[in-house]
C-alpha cells in the first residue's frame, strides 16, 4: 500500500477527518522525517506503519483537547510530536516548543518552514531556564513520554495560567503513576480532573491522556 493510502486508511479507522490539502502535509512531514531519521537518528520508528500510527496518529489524539486561540506548550518535543501534527490540523493554535536536544529543534524548524506553519516556536532549551521569560504565560502545557507524572507536573507549574490546564500522554502505567504520584501533585496545587484512555489502530498500543488543573 502506498504512503497516501496507508495515511488515509489509518486516519479513517481512527475517526479523523482531513482535508486533501492536510493528507498533503503530513505526506511531505513523513518524508522529511524519514529521510533525517537516515542523518540524525529523530526517532527509533522508520516503517510508514509506525510512523502514521505511533506519531501522527497518536498526536492527533489531543485536537478536542486544545482550541483554537489558546497558546500551549509541548515539553520534551522531540521531532515535533505531538505539536506539528496539532499544527497541521488546528493552525490557529499558538505554540511553542521545548527540547534540550539541538538536532530535533533543527528538524522542528527546518519542517516547519517547508510546511509553511505559522506561530510555532522551538526552542533548544531545558524547561527550567523558561522561568524568567514565560512564567505563567500558557493555556496548555502537554508533554508525551517525557517523564514521570510528578516530574512533569514539578516542572512547568510555574509555566501554565492560573485558569490553565496541563495534559500528560501517557502508555499502559497511567494508573500507577496517578496512585504514585497524588500526595505530590496535592503538594504542587494540582488536582487530575480527567484520565481517558485509548487504543492506537492495528494494536499498537494503549494510550492515556491524563489532565491536571491547578486549585483553585
Amino acid at each position: 500500500m502506498d504512503m497516501r493510502s496507508l495515511l488515509e486508511k489509518r486516519l479513517h479507522e481512527a475517526a479523523y477527518t482531513l482535508s486533501a490539502d492536510q493528507v498533503d502535509v503530513f505526506i511531505t512531514m513523513i518524508n522529511e522525517l524519514k529521510k533525517w531519521n537516515k542523518k540524525v537518528n529523530l526517532t527509533a520508528l522508520d516503517t510508514d506503519e509506525e510512523i502514521i500510527i505511533k506519531h501522527i496518529i497518536d498526536s492527533l489524539s489531543l485536537i478536542h483537547y486544545v482550541s483554537a486561540g489558546e497558546s500551549m506548550l509541548d515539553v520534551g518535543s522531540g521531532a515535533g510530536f505531538p505539536s506539528i501534527p496539532i499544527k497541521i490540523v488546528n493552525p490557529d493554535i499558538q505554540i511553542t516548543t521545548v527540547d534540550a536536544v539541538q538536532k530535533k529543534i533543527m528538524f522542528q524548524k527546518h519542517v516547519s518552514r517547508l510546511l509553511g506553519l505559522q506561530n510555532i516556536s522551538p526552542l533548544h532549551c531545558r524547561v527550567e531556564s523558561m522561568y524568567d521569560n514565560y512564567t505563567g504565560l500558557f493555556d496548555v502545557i502537554v508533554s508525551r513520554a517525557f517523564s514521570r507524572l510528578d516530574q512533569f507536573v514539578s516542572l512547568v507549574a510555574p509555566l501554565v495560567k492560573k485558569e490553565g490546564r496541563l495534559i500528560a500522554m501517557k502508555g499502559p502505567d497511567a494508573q500507577r503513576e496517578i496512585v504514585e504520584s497524588r500526595a505530590l501533585l496535592q503538594e504542587l496545587g494540582f488536582e487530575i480532573c480527567g484520565c481517558e484512555g485509548y487504543q492506537l489502530p492495528q494494536n499498537m498500543g494503549k494510550r492515556t491522556l491524563i489532565t491536571l488543573k491547578p486549585h483553585k
